[in-house]
């Protein structure tokens, strides 16, 4: 984790004492499962739970346990042991060290996924109001970068609240995927421990049941959450390539807030750089890089190896972090998004209506001419007005052709910016049906 990009709530869920604090969380209702079922005294599971529960756990020495034993989980019993006493032979009985390490990660995932789906849904709420903001705030709408027909800078916001819902939703189902805890011992028989303890360890955790584990967790369920995180990042990304094309010098329809004192360059004083949503592109590319190798850790050999470790130790702090990052810059770009009716109203009047031109086809089909023939006439003009020959519509208005299918009253009709966006309450009912 990069502090640079890094929030202290979720970085804090994979801080050493939060992680910690839940391997003992999990051996204590093991203890207290274990106690209930009268394998281990209930004496002893109180001490543990009374005991561990009020400790601090000290990092250095866990840490210097480790140089020695080159065993973390081994490290962390031995200190705990320290802090219990004597009852500390009942704690980690019949189970082995994925039973906490996987149950851990997956408890720390589904904390994470709850700040990201609430990230999101202070984005959403961001994207709502502006989006009623600029319901119909005309501007052009590109294909291919080049002008297309026009639409509404509130269509654009919508268009991205419905995104980031359908992500709101993808992150339901991560974490209801990544949610499982696997208390079954080394190589998932529950030989030496109860099924009862893993079931109610996953109460105790908010977890469920992982039906069927092998030492570890499948990681399919892994593979699943970080491709959804990373479906998320290009969201986030998509949305910021819009405004940095829409704060290029040459279309100037909306840009990032520029604070006082703020600097642009360190040699051009005149600069006003989309420095935040530059900076998102390039944190979605991380977020979607931590995919793959969640996907390649699904083939352990046998039961389990060790390979995916390693990965999971960067990937599970990095990419959350940076996505839970990354939204709440997005959440804090639209909030105080520069829009600039004007001109997008000059950039629209840039080629004298040409984005017209479908409706002018269109009208001349229903007078009775060919499509072949009418897209012919149509585009002739179009052609000339790219040209500077004039406006589209001077000379649309001017081809002998077209006005010999087109009166004047179904020109004005065609030439109407209004019919562009009349389905716009449409739309939006859609979207925010909610």
């Amino acid at each position: 984790m990069i502090p640079r990009y890094s929030r202290p709530e979720m970085a804090n869920i994979f801080s050493p004492e939060s992680r910690f604090r839940i391997w003992f969380e999990i051996e204590s209702h093991a203890a207290d499962a274990m106690a209930e079922l009268g394998k281990i005294p209930a004496e002893a599971a109180r001490t543990i739970r009374e005991k561990g529960g009020a400790a601090v756990f000290d990092i250095d020495r866990i840490d210097e346990i480790e140089r020695e034993t080159k065993h973390d989980v081994i490290a962390f019993l031995t200190h705990l042991a320290e802090i219990v006493g004597p009852d500390a032979r009942f704690v980690h009985q019949g189970m082995t060290s994925s039973d906490v390490l996987d149950t851990t990660f997956a408890v720390q995932l589904s904390r994470a996924s709850d700040i990201l789906i609430s990230d999101v849904e202070k984005l959403l709420a961001a994207l709502k109001r502006r989006a009623l903001e600029h319901k119909l705030t005309p501007t052009i709408g590109r294909s291919h970068g080049i002008h297309a027909e026009p639409t509404t800078f509130g269509l654009k916001l919508a268009q991205a609240y419905a995104e980031f819902s359908r992500a709101r939703a993808r992150l339901l189902v991560a974490k209801a995927e990544i949610s499982t805890c696997a208390i079954s011992g080394a190589v998932g028989t529950f030989a030496h421990i109860d099924p009862r303890v893993e079931a109610h360890v996953a109460e105790q955790m908010g977890l469920t049941v992982e039906p069927i584990s092998t030492q570890v967790i499948p990681r399919d369920r892994h593979a699943a959450f970080f491709a959804t995180l990373g479906v998320v990042a290009s969201s986030v990304e998509r949305l910021a390539t819009e405004i940095r094309h829409l704060q290029r010098t040459e279309v100037g329809e909306a840009e990032e807030a520029f604070g006082a004192g703020q600097k642009g360059s360190s040699a051009m004083p005149h600069k006003k750089n989309p420095v935040l949503t530059e900076n998102l592109t390039g944190l979605a590319r991380m977020v979607r890089a931590y995919a793959l190798p969640a996907m390649e850790n699904v083939a352990l050999w046998h039961e389990r190896d060790i390979s995916h470790s390693s990965v999971e130790r960067m990937i599970g702090p990095d990419a959350t972090v940076t996505l839970d990052f990354a939204l709440a810059r997005l959440t804090g770009v639209i909030e105080g998004l520069v829009v600039k009716p004007e001109r997008m109203k000059a950039n629209l009047d840039m080629l004298g209506g040409l984005f017209h031109s479908q409706q002018i086809l269109l009208a001349l089909t229903v007078a009775g001419v060919s499509r072949e023939d009418a897209y012919r006439m149509v585009q002739r003009n179009a052609m000339r007005a790219h040209a500077g020959e004039g406006t589209f519509r001077a000379l649309v208005e001017a081809d002998a052709d077209i006005t010999a299918n087109l009166d004047q009253a179904t020109l004005d009709a065609a030439f109407d910016d209004a019919a562009h966006v009349r389905h716009v309450d449409t739309i939006f009912a859609r979207v925010f049906a909610d």
